[in-house]
């Protein structure tokens, strides 16, 4: 009702504009849609659709959408309409959820910024767009916080390479009897995956060197601590033609595979896994009437007695792994009873947030790929190369980029005005480009010449070497949540006595500080 009374309207008021809802999720929007049609019969089925992924054709509906007179005019999306898509036509933007990444919440608000001609009647151009907030985001982005978007994780098909790789070293470490077929399994699933990788692939021919060398089974009869280094550096990640499972059963792998390193090195950590495992089979033995269920259903109910637990091996890790993995995508993920509340909205009075910060046309992903294009053709440049070798920039680097950023038109003095304001652009660079690992390594050399780390400390500081090689710099904040915590639930402290905390805080500070002439 707030909506249709206070929108933008067109064709000389009569209609509302192109109209974008960001709902929280799949069923909230389905809701929004039903309530909508509820109240405007006559425009039921296809004023306000539901535009998400779990709608057939939904492309359909977007080409739909795009069209400034076709319906639908109200596009209820969940994440599909976020960011990507430029519908000249919008004017009005709802959010009808929270929002509480910085980045998200402005790509969201760049989908009313796009200009629009003639879009009111011939010579009245699109010049504004209006924002109706009902849960308070802008109230929470005008108090500044501190933001923190977080980091792209390690795909699971990279995650669980290198869980094998480590697997295999800890089986060396260990040389344990039952072991040997064991290590042997694994580096026969490992050498198919690497095996597979074509060579022709654009994002393989750069590892050509370590790709051909572990695609020779001869190379993986001993490794060495460089043929590992090389495997989770060089080869790890890289697309292979292997045939690929399940999610669910890539996860389960990738839980027994954890389980399995934890125990081979006699970390805390075990039994937070064997609880994981022994509800997952607590959950199967709920399947048991499935035929292939029952099957296993003596190991089933094995692991969830506390003899089996008693005397663990790797080995026994593995046989639960091989035999239940197939079977945990029949386990149906917990439902959450939805909960529908019976009082009346009370919106309350319509204030105006103005939002000096939104720039008119402004594509971040359209501009972030020129500077990477940018970044690309002048990678040999010097001051380009301290940026990515953690060398310190001198005033005259700086000036230098700034003068090339502007003159190549790269952007322009407000961009790099805002560019100046969060660090400057060799800050910015960095995080394009991230680091090189090698200076990664190098800055944190003082530590590791000590000798004497725990397996727990190296984890950690090899979780910060591959966060800086792929983002640049690293938030000290972010060394006490995940994956961090996934070490010790107290992150940094939690891992490193408060000297050696203080060292690992200086370096990532000093890597920062390289980036600022």
């Amino acid at each position: 009702e707030f909506l249709m009374r206070n929108g933008v309207k067109v064709e000389d008021g009569s209609r509302l504009g192109k109209t974008i809802v960001f709902a929280k999720n799949s069923r909230h929007a389905a809701f929004i849609v039903e309530r909508f049609d509820a109240n405007y019969p006559h425009l039921k089925g296809s004023f306000a659709r539901l535009i998400d992924y779990s709608v057939p054709y939904a492309q359909s509906l977007i080409d739909a959408f795009s069209e400034a007179d076709r319906p639908p005019h109200v596009a209820v999306s969940v994440d599909m309409l976020d960011t990507g898509i430029d519908v000249l036509e919008v004017v009005n933007l709802v959010f009808f959820k929270i929002v509480r990444s910085k980045t998200k919440f402005w790509q969201m608000i760049g989908r009313g910024t796009r200009l629009r001609p003639d879009l009111f009647g011939p010579g009245q151009d699109k010049d504004h767009f209006l924002i109706f907030d009902f849960c308070q985001n802008f109230e929470f982005f005008d108090q500044h916080p501190d933001f923190s978007d977080g980091a792209s994780g390690d795909t699971i098909t990279r995650r669980l390479f290198v869980a094998r790789v480590e697997l295999i070293g800890e089986l060396d470490r260990v040389e344990a009897d039952d072991g040997a077929d064991l290590r042997a399994a694994t580096t026969e699933r490992l050498h198919r995956e690497v095996a597979a990788m074509s060579l022709d692939n654009f994002i393989v021919r750069p590892h050509r060197r370590a790709v051909e060398r572990f695609q020779s089974a001869d190379a993986w009869g001993l490794l060495s601590d460089t043929d590992r280094a090389d495997l989770v550096e060089e080869v790890a990640g890289l697309p292979s033609a292997l045939p690929d499972d399940d999610l669910p059963a890539k996860q389960f792998d990738l839980l027994v595979l954890s389980a399995q390193l934890v125990l081979l090195r006699i970390e805390a950590r075990f039994p937070s896994l064997q609880r994981q495992l022994r509800r997952i089979a607590s959950d199967l033995e709920l399947l048991a009437n499935i035929p292939s269920v029952g099957q296993q259903l003596a190991l089933i109910l094995e692991v969830q007695t506390d003899d089996f637990w008693q005397d663990i091996t790797p080995r026994m890790l593995e046989t639960v792994r091989v035999r239940l993995r197939d079977l945990v995508k029949l386990i149906e993920p917990g439902e959450r009873r939805i909960v529908y509340t019976d009082f009346e909205d009370e919106i309350g009075g319509a204030a105006e947030a103005p939002i000096g910060d939104a720039a008119v046309g402004i594509d971040a992903g359209r501009f972030r790929r020129k500077v990477r294009r940018f970044l690309d053709v002048h990678s040999d440049h010097i001051a380009l190369q301290k940026v990515r070798r953690a060398e310190q920039l001198t005033p005259s680097d700086v000036a230098e980029l700034e003068r090339m950023f502007l003159e190549e038109g790269v952007g322009d003095e407000r961009q790099l005005d805002t560019i100046r304001a969060d660090g400057g652009l060799g800050l910015f660079f960095r995080k394009l480009l991230g680091l090189d690992r090698q200076a990664a390594k190098a800055a944190f050399s003082a530590l590791t010449d000590l000798g004497a780390l725990t397996a727990s400390q190296i984890q950690f500081l090899d979780m910060i070497i591959n966060h800086l090689t792929e983002r640049g710099v690293i938030d000290p904040e972010l060394l006490y949540e995940s994956p961090f915590t996934d070490v010790s639930n107290q992150g940094l402290s939690g891992v490193f006595p408060a000297e050696r905390s203080a060292e690992v805080m200086a370096i990532v500070g000093r890597i920062r500080a390289t980036a600022a002439a």
